[in-house]
Parts: structure tokens; sequence; C-alpha cells
């Protein structure tokens, strides 16, 4: 029987679960899976008596972690970690990564840039060839946004890219906030061709706060499929 994408999150997370041990620093991913990877851990903490310490990369993540009982702390009290789960958008064959459609990507890839290991768990409708089906999340400060979003047009272009830039909105039609405050664009481009090179660009934009492309950082990815699970490595 064909499982549900649900099924497909959790079998990723059970999986990724088998790398965490006791003693750990560990960070806490945020979206659909990593919420299900934090239950997880939830139950085998409380099952095994393990000791943990953890660092939520969102206010979301951080609610779940608080409500489950699993001990948090924060970079500034722990700025070194040794593994971090999260889940993406898309992953491509050199597991680069967009993340950020659940707006956390800044967090994220802070979180993500102070560990040793970095495992990314998803389904296997995140697999794609080439980036960039998926709209890349570009967090912007507010000030100034227009003149920002002509920069990133530009940068996109650069890197040979092209698509509209659009300012996302939440489910009450209201500009959506991030975390930090500041808002998103998503810049629905199709294809990336060379995505190392459009970060480097995007880099270079001043008012964008952090973009969605993850390069090179994952280490693993652990892929939930229809046929059993599916490790790739970098």
């Amino acid at each position: 029987m064909k499982m549900s994408l649900d099924q497909l999150k959790r079998e990723a997370a059970a999986e990724a679960l088998t790398f965490v041990q006791s003693g750990m620093r560990l960070g806490l991913g945020t979206g659909s899976t990593a919420k299900i990877f934090v239950d997880l851990l939830a139950e085998r903490m409380r099952a095994e008596g393990m000791a943990l310490i953890c660092v939520p990369t969102s206010e979301a993540t951080r609610l779940q972690a608080q409500s489950l009982g699993i001990p948090l702390t924060t970079l500034d009290e722990t700025p070194e970690l040794d593994l971090v789960i999260d889940g993406a958008d898309e992953i491509d064959p050199s597991l680069n990564l967009i993340k950020g459609g659940g707006a956390a990507h800044l967090r994220e890839k802070i979180v993500e840039m102070a560990t040793k290991r970095f495992i990314v768990i998803a389904d296997e409708t995140k697999w794609v060839a080439n980036l960039g089906k998926f709209p890349l999340p570009l967090e912007c400060a507010i000030f100034g946004l227009e003149a920002t979003k002509r920069q990133l047009a530009k940068a996109i272009e650069a890197a040979g890219c092209a698509g509209e830039l659009v300012l996302r909105k939440g489910k009450d039609g209201q500009v959506l906030r991030t975390d930090g405050g500041n808002v998103i664009l998503d810049a629905k481009l199709e294809l990336i061709p060379n995505p190392a090179r459009l970060a480097e660009l995007l880099d270079g934009v001043t008012g964008l706060v952090e973009h969605g492309l993850f390069i090179g950082m994952a280490e693993r990815a652990i892929l939930a499929t229809s046929s059993g699970i599916r490790a790739i490595t970098r």
C-alpha cells in the first residue's frame, strides 16, 4: 500500500533520529517534517532518559519543544552544536537546498552554520534535478524594500535567472513578517542553473537579510520514498 506524504515524512524523521546520541547539542529545524522529528525526539528522550540540549530555529519550534519538555538553550549560550536535523523545500543531487517556505530560513541558516553536522530530512517529492521550481525565499528589511527589490532583480538576471518577485502574505491576507520582523519576497524563478553563483550575487545585495539557498551545508539527505529510505551523502 502506498504511503501518504505524512507517513513518508515520519519515516525520514525516524531514520534521522538514529543519528542522535545522548549528550548532544542539537539544533531543531522548522517545517512539517522537522515538526514530526521533534515529536519523535521527545518520545525517545522520555523512553530512554536521553540528556540533550537543543536550539530551535523558529518561535514555532521553540513553543513545540517547550510543550514537549525538551530542554532548550540559545546560540548565545551554546554557540557550537553537534548536529542539526531540518527539512527542505527542494534538494538537488549536490545536496544544495532551497529552504524558507516556513519563513524561518534566516534562523535556520544561522543555526546550521554553527553545527558540526547538518542532516536534511524530506519525503521524495522534495528531490529535484535542478533547484528553482519552488519559489526562492528572500528575507528583506522593510526599509527601502522597493530599492532592494530592484537590486535583487539585477542579481537574479546576472545569474542567468528570470522571474517575478512577489511579496509574501500570510493566511490572513496581511504581509507576512518573519520571527525577526522582516518581510519575504518569493522569487518565482522556475530554474536556477547555477545555485552557487546566484547565492554569491544575492549575498552582495544590501537590504537582503538572507536568501533561502543553502549551498554545500548539508552532509547527508534522508529521503523517505515509496520503496524505502534513501540516503544521499555529499
